[in-house]
């Protein structure tokens, strides 16, 4: 789909470079660049839920449970 965008100066011209350099077209370039910023959207997104869950319930191990697994490893020299 093709869109208009409004840019400074400056940005437009490092686009240019850094499309050049990379070999791409300008199109090519800001579809990247959308989409990585998309996705680190999401992945943030997805963080703060998690956060927000945690946050909600204790962190800590149960105690039977933490020593069963300190049992279960032994004494290892590291």
């Amino acid at each position: 789909m093709k869109t208009a965008i409004s840019l400074s100066d400056n940005l437009f011209k490092q686009a240019e470079s850094t499309a050049r350099k990379l070999k791409v077209s300008r199109s090519k370039l800001y579809a990247l660049a959308l989409k990585e910023f998309l996705d680190r959207r999401k992945a943030d997104a997805i963080t703060e839920k998690l956060n927000e869950v945690y946050s909600r319930e204790p962190s800590e191990l149960d105690p039977a449970f933490a020593r069963a697994q300190f049992e279960a490893i032994g004494e290892e020299r590291w």
